[in-house]
């Protein structure tokens, strides 16, 4: 499916074969069957049907190894000048540092306004779910130890970044993503896979609206129903350090500067053009059995890259700042991989598209047997 559209006179052709899931603004309705073809002929019209719809009273189980090792080792064959992409992003911290800053002057100078006013909701939404966003993401990327060398140092920055959300999380969060690495879709395991009480009630419009709206809350109590963590000391100054803050912040200027903080956690992970990534990033569209979904457009400027999924699924110890590098070193391999166009456009259509839901998942018999919840060599996990 294409269309030519004019820039200056000129045309050019956008293949909308590309693009997984959702659609562009310039594109129009959706079509009802996105498809992917790599070398299109006359006698196809451009068009392949991968197969039927997937049967939404299952999620689709796959017997194939996760795609990522096998395109891990291919890349570092054909370029192997990528090892150099790897290391830690010293600019991460300094992010870090300005939007936390940010997140506290908003929320102390919203300490006189009433928490349903017009103002402290638009700011809540417009600026601190944008920002408290991008301190999740923040995390994520410190997960992996690239904001420094040490692995202690970047426990610490990843407790420093979980201030403004209000709610400890950034402990326990590093070791289940971590498994979500290691055991991409094991059921059991990989505490990002919906539920089968999840598939049995929000299989419908209503539904997937309410999963899309409290999208936050299913992802922080998923995991403690379906892998429960043996608590460290990091856990704990996780906690300790979020609980005597948010007590501080409450007895110098009263309860409403956390409720802004609260209220930003919420509306970042929920009907908010940046959490559309949660969506994009693992669920199957329109009969393919491609399970990663990158994002290339501008909303990856405000989430660490994380639109750029392939590439960090492939090499999860190359930082933010280098995963573009790492799609411009190996055009090859990522070029020809359907992806989504608007985040936006993932929620819209996750919801109103029969064909995709909460069965829209790939699963895999988990191993079982022991799991350390560490990391490899170069994103280390030693404590």
């Amino acid at each position: 499916m294409a269309r030519k559209s004019g820039n200056g006179g000129a045309e050019a052709e956008v293949d909308f074969s590309y693009f997984g899931g959702a659609e562009s603004l310039t594109e129009g309705k959706r079509s009802p069957r996105r498809t992917l073809v790599v070398s299109p002929t006359e006698k196809d019209n451009r068009q392949s049907y991968p197969g039927p719809p997937q049967d939404p009273a299952d999620f689709l189980w796959l017997m194939t190894e996760e795609p990522h090792r096998s395109r891990r080792m291919a890349i570092l064959k054909a370029h192997p000048e990528v090892t150099k992409l790897m290391g830690h992003e010293p600019l991460t911290k300094y992010v870090v540092l300005g939007v936390v800053s940010l997140q506290l002057f908003i929320a102390v100078q919203l300490r006189h306004s009433h928490p349903l006013s017009f103002w402290f909701l638009f700011l809540a939404y417009a600026v601190g779910g944008t920002a408290n966003h991008n301190l999740f993401l923040a995390i994520h990327e410190i997960t992996h130890n690239l904001a420094f060398k040490g692995v202690n140092t970047n426990k610490a920055l990843a407790v420093f970044a979980n201030i403004p959300i209000g709610i400890p999380y950034s402990a326990a969060f590093k070791k289940y993503h971590i498994e979500h690495h290691k055991h991409l879709g094991e059921d059991g395991i990989d505490t990002d896979l919906p539920t089968n009480f999840e598939l049995l009630c929000l299989n419908n419009v209503l539904g997937k609206t309410f999963f899309a709206t409290f999208q936050i809350l299913f992802y922080a109590l998923r995991p403690g129903f379906v892998r429960t963590q043996t608590p460290t000391r990091w856990h704990l100054i996780n906690l300790v350090v979020q609980l005597v803050f948010d007590y501080i912040l409450v007895q110098t200027f009263g309860i409403r500067p956390l409720l802004y903080l609260l209220f930003s956690s919420f509306f970042a992970g929920s009907l908010h053009p940046c959490a559309g990534h949660f969506i994009a990033e693992h669920y199957v569209w329109d009969g393919l059995n491609q399970e990663t979904y990158s994002y290339y457009g501008p909303l990856n400027v405000l989430a660490y890259n994380v639109g750029y999924h392939n590439e960090h699924h492939d090499f999860p110890s190359i930082p933010w700042t280098r995963l573009s590098a790492l799609r411009t070193l190996a055009p090859e391999f990522y070029d020809t991989i359907p992806s989504h166009p608007s985040w936006p456009m993932v929620i819209v259509n996750f919801i109103r598209d029969p064909e995709v839901g909460m069965f829209a998942r790939v699963k895999r018999a988990g191993k079982g047997g022991r799991l350390s919840g560490q990391v490899t060599p170069s994103g280390s996990d030693r404590d």
